[in-house]
């Protein structure tokens, strides 16, 4: 991997639980059961097509209803000065029958581990919000020893981290190093992706139109590039999301264009491209979102057979690291 480079997917499995204090499921209920029915597809093009990937589990999503869900309740739950943003009001709140197809998926999650290549990681327990005001370090430990039980419990060793909404923080890395999590996906270098949560119009501007912008520097970098302080965790930076599949032809094409030249540019220079996604992206467009990951594909094992390109997930990206070191 060294000298061939590789495509790392991660995809931030979330269901209801990333999005709640935003959308109405009520009015979302075809999206999620899209979501549920694209994962079994998404992971046949994978086991077909040899493709790694790491998916960063929302730890609730262990659970098989609300009953075992209130059991596994952490020793502490976050204190968010925003209340709407605890993921533990929002399902006291809808706790019921028609509810739990949104918010469990134990099942799902068997079949993702049951594919080679397929890591299981962790998205915290409760979709946590490391960069909120009210929340503590203590509360954030109490959450994500939760997600490492419940993965346990079903013979799962969680190694990998993705940050909800993308928050991570410096001072709270050692809490994962504690819990035997030795990866954690970073944002990219550039400024416009330093604060993660920011959403002032210049960088709403700068990140949307690099992802159509077929000009703008790529984001793939070297093992050597990567970055490990004493005893944390390894930061993995992103290097493109894969927007929503967008019905203007236009930018649609853009978007693909983007993505294929910098997987073309990761593979000519033996550097690593980090694309990542959530499985419910293509809930709107689950037919016409699989056709683009079909490409995407095609064109991965178009670079596999010229240069060597090889499909890594998270924690085969920290072995390769600590084989270069």
């Amino acid at each position: 991997m060294k000298n061939t480079g590789a495509l790392v997917i991660s995809l931030d499995f979330e269901l209801l639980w990333g999005v709640f204090d935003m959308v109405d499921y009520r009015e979302r209920i075809n999206y999620f059961q899209n979501t549920r029915r694209v994962i079994p597809e998404i992971l046949k093009l994978f086991a077909a097509n040899g493709i790694h990937c790491t998916w960063a589990t929302v730890g609730m999503l262990f659970n098989k209803d609300w009953k075992e869900w209130k059991e596994n309740d952490p020793t502490c739950e976050p204190h968010y000065k925003n209340g709407k943003l605890s993921s533990y009001k929002f399902g006291n709140s809808i706790k019921d029958l028609e509810t739990e197809e949104f918010c469990f998926a134990p099942e799902l999650i068997r079949e993702i581990a049951e594919v080679t290549g397929q890591e299981i990681a962790s998205h915290t327990y409760s979709h946590y919000y490391c960069t909120e005001a009210g929340q503590t370090l203590n509360e954030f430990r109490a959450d994500l020893e939760s997600a490492v039980n419940v993965a346990e419990k079903v013979g799962i060793s969680l190694r990998s981290l993705v940050f909800p909404r993308n928050q991570i923080r410096k001072d709270y890395l050692k809490v994962c190093t504690d819990l035997g999590i030795t990866s954690v996906r970073s944002n990219p270098y550039n400024w416009y992706w330093k604060d993660p949560a920011a959403n002032d119009l210049k960088t709403k501007i700068f990140r949307t139109g690099d992802a159509y912008n077929p000009f703008s520097a790529s984001k793939s970098y070297t093992i050597a590039n990567l970055k490990k302080e004493n005893d944390l965790p390894l930061e993995q930076p992103s290097s493109r999301f894969l927007r929503p599949y967008e019905s203007n032809s236009i930018l649609h094409g853009l978007k693909m264009k983007k993505i294929h030249q910098e997987m073309t540019c990761a593979a000519k220079n033996g550097e690593i491209y980090h694309l990542w996604w959530h499985p419910h992206n293509f809930g709107d467009f689950p037919l016409e979102s699989l056709n683009d990951l079909r490409t995407i594909i095609n064109h991965f094992k178009k670079l596999q057979r010229t240069y060597g390109f090889q499909s890594a997930n998270m924690h085969g990206i920290n072995n390769s690291f600590l084989n270069n070191v």
